[in-house]
């Protein structure tokens, strides 16, 4: 386990005391979940952003094939 010094708002520290004192939870261990929970949300929407882009990359390939096809003549 890795030790950090943090710098934290004020207001946000007193709110987190609130927090912690109501709950009953240890500040690292809230520090520690809250932490995760947003990694997790990083990581999803780097994911979405990365697929976004791929897609974007394929986006007028896939419109040209599909022209292609439209123009194909089907006659029996």
């Amino acid at each position: 386990m890795k030790t950090i010094s943090l710098k934290i708002d004020d207001s946000i520290f007193r709110e987190t005391e609130n927090i912690l004192t109501r709950i009953k939870k240890p500040r690292n261990r809230y520090i520690n979940e809250a932490l995760e929970f947003y990694n997790k949300i990083q990581h999803k929407q780097i994911l979405e952003e990365k697929l976004k882009k791929e897609s974007d990359l394929v986006k007028a390939d896939s419109m040209s094939v599909l022209k292609d096809f439209e123009e194909i003549d089907y006659a029996d």
